[in-house]
């Protein structure tokens, strides 16, 4: 976020992966581009599971994910997040610089338009389970593995297929936070390790 303090209520994170698409598409709906600003206003700038899932979601997804860069730069929003989030701050800084990036509205509805679907599949797949790996202070090892992931971003550009790995497991880290499902979060883990075990032997 700016610098500046969020005004009015925050808002309640979304349920799941659906309400949170729904959000993001009536993000800056007067707008020809979508600002980076607009689609976390839209999820709200307090709670660390949409920031997970945007910056997943947008390194995964076609058509804006491919574009070269933007896994890095969702790998520096994780990055600042991750980090304040560690130290302990409950208000999220971003520069306006990040911010102000912006996708075409066309292209953004049509992405956002195609994950419709897979994430009702999604959403069935969710339920609080294993909680003990989601809630406080389980969130703060996510935290740092999120970090590891965001600081590996710009070398998985490099090798092929790593960037989608670091951006799924991004998104299942936001699910499990958003679902309490420790089971989710398991499963990112493992996936983290896997993907940064394939951009070392990628690159050595």
């Amino acid at each position: 976020m700016s610098s500046d303090t969020p005004q009015g209520p925050p808002l309640e994170p979304p349920r799941n992966l659906s309400s949170l698409i729904v959000r993001v598409r009536h993000a800056g709906r007067r707008q020809n581009d979508i600002s980076l600003e607009a689609i976390l206003d839209a999820v709200g700038r307090r709670s660390f599971a949409p920031f997970l899932l945007i910056a997943g979601l947008i390194t995964l997804a076609p058509l804006i994910g491919d574009i070269p860069g933007v896994p890095t730069l969702m790998a520096s929003l994780v990055v600042l997040v991750a980090a304040q989030l560690l130290l302990g701050r409950q208000h999220f800084w971003l520069p306006r610089v990040l911010l102000e990036r912006r996708v075409s509205r066309e292209r953004f509805l049509r992405v956002t338009g195609w994950l419709e679907k897979p994430a009702r599949w999604v959403d069935c797949c969710l339920r609080a389970r294993l909680t003990w790996l989601t809630r406080s202070p389980a969130h703060l090892p996510v935290a740092l593995t999120c970090l590891l992931i965001g600081l590996a971003m710009p070398p998985m550009e490099l090798v092929p297929f790593s960037a989608n790995g670091g951006g799924l497991a991004l998104t299942l880290f936001g699910l499990a936070l958003l679902a309490e499902d420790g089971l989710m979060a398991l499963v990112a883990y493992l996936l983290t390790g896997a993907t940064l075990a394939l951009v070392i032997i990628g690159l050595v």
